[in-house]
């Protein structure tokens, strides 16, 4: 068994803490909506609006998050996206409290902001995790945040029967989110992971490390060019237009398709995130025994299956299959994608954030038509129209497949006479991964420096 760093290990159990930490603090909120709007005297449309609000913040945000990982790290990211929550947090609960709606929409606006600013550096700090550890794990992180979400509605709605306000509710989960994430902060980002750093201990150059700066910050803005790259934010898109739909629509589908109670409906969307973070959990061995591709198809596969079953079932029980059906496919495309992008270590960030983009966009523009559609066919059927998102998943599936790096080109070592390798390169003491991520990185921002080779004493 391989024998993983302790400092590996802890990073792992952190994210997982931070990820399932997302999950009750973008659950707890969404549980009190009812309450919010009741407060606000809001119609409809006017709610729609509003949390239409925090989906542009997050669009608008997504690509500046990439570019403040690649500048200045993930624990800047991290940092920054934890004061922008705690401050919309407390915007969001005194707002209703006050009556104000405008209040209200900035604690949403900036909500999504912190959202996507946080994103990013989770996403690339799982990667991260997962190159040290050698073996599937990202599912494993959003499985937490599944689990967190259950967690925070359970808590929303505690809370609501209790009646506690939403400002004492929104103030506490503010509190907890800032600890909680400052705690985590010393340990959960790992300083070199394998695969992370260039093997390079030749002094840089005069001005090299702001034309590094400068790279770093242009090469998040080049990921918007890479045809692989958005192919992947296309798959992330169908993925998040899927479960977004799912926890948006599906309780409404239940009660107006079958004649259902509220608690019905609620019980079956619970039925789907059970599904979904049952295959998070244990879809990792999946992916390493069959790998990304045949994984992703057969995943849009089962939700295509599942979400025709849902659609067009004669009866709640098979409608049930279809849902359980629609969250097991589910589960694993957004995970998928997010290593996909991940592959190369020092583009990572910036190609999470464009994917992330993607994501965004499906939040942005799935409930409106969606509820287009829902007004002329019903909520059950408008669901169906997702599977077109993806049959596209299934086509594009083989853009996920592992990112091959080019290698420099180094003189072969022969049996004939001893020699020993000298390179213009600190040993890596991480392995082949870490030297086919920092070859590649060599071939890309500098020219290659041949090896020499030098006859043993």
């Amino acid at each position: 068994m391989r024998h993983l760093d302790p400092a590996v290990t802890r990073a792992r159990w952190l994210l997982l803490g931070l990820f399932g930490l997302a999950g009750i603090t973008f659950s707890s909120w969404l549980a009190r909506i009812p309450t919010v709007r009741d407060l606000l005297d809001l119609s409809t449309s006017e709610l729609g609006l509003m949390l239409l609000v925090g989906s542009v913040g997050a669009l608008l945000t997504v690509t500046v998050s990439g570019i403040v990982v690649q500048r200045f790290g993930s624990r800047v990211g991290i940092v920054a996206s934890t004061v922008v929550l705690a401050v919309a947090l407390v915007l969001m609960g005194i707002g209703p409290s006050i009556g104000s709606v405008a209040l209200l929409g900035v604690g949403i606006f900036l909500n999504g902001v912190a959202v996507a600013l946080g994103n990013v550096p989770l996403n690339v700090e799982s990667a991260r995790i997962e190159r040290a550890m050698g073996r599937t794990v990202i599912p494993q992180f959003h499985a937490a945040f599944s689990i967190g979400a259950v967690a925070g509605s359970a808590l929303g709605a505690t809370a609501s029967h209790l009646g506690v306000s939403v400002v004492a509710q929104f103030t506490a989960v503010a509190a907890l989110a800032v600890v909680w994430r400052l705690a985590s902060l010393r340990g959960v980002v790992l300083a070199d992971a394998p695969g992370d750093r260039p093997r390079t201990s030749v002094p840089p150059a005069v001005g090299a490390a702001t034309v590094g700066r400068r790279r770093r910050i242009a090469s998040s803005l080049d990921s918007w060019r890479e045809p692989r790259t958005l192919l992947i934010g296309v798959v992330i898109m169908a993925a998040a237009l899927s479960e977004g739909s799912a926890n948006d629509w599906l309780s409404l589908a239940v009660v107006d398709g079958f004649d259902q109670t509220e608690a019905v409906g609620g019980a079956m969307l619970g039925v789907f995130v059970g599904a979904m973070t049952l295959v998070r959990l244990l879809g990792t061995r999946l992916i390493d025994r069959f790998g990304r591709v045949p994984v992703l198809r057969a995943s849009g596969v089962v939700s295509i299956a599942g979400l025709l079953l849902f659609g067009f079932a004669p009866s709640l029980v098979l409608a049930g299959v279809g849902i359980v059906l629609w969250g097991f496919g589910a589960a694993l495309a957004v995970p998928v994608g997010i290593a996909a992008a991940s592959d190369d270590p020092m583009r990572a960030a910036g190609r999470v954030a464009v994917v992330s983009s993607f994501a965004s966009v499906a939040s942005i523009a799935a409930p409106p038509l969606l509820g287009i559609a829902a007004a002329s066919t019903g909520a059950r059927h408008a669901l169906v129209f997702i599977a077109v998102a993806m049959l596209a998943s299934v086509l594009l599936a083989a853009r996920v497949a592992p990112e091959r790096a080019p290698t420099a080109d180094v003189p072969a070592r022969t049996t004939d006479e001893p020699t020993a390798l000298v390179a213009d390169a600190d040993p890596d003491p991480y392995g082949a991964i870490a030297a086919r991520h920092a070859d590649h990185v060599t071939a890309t921002h500098r020219p290659v420096r041949r090896r020499r080779l030098v006859r043993a004493p």
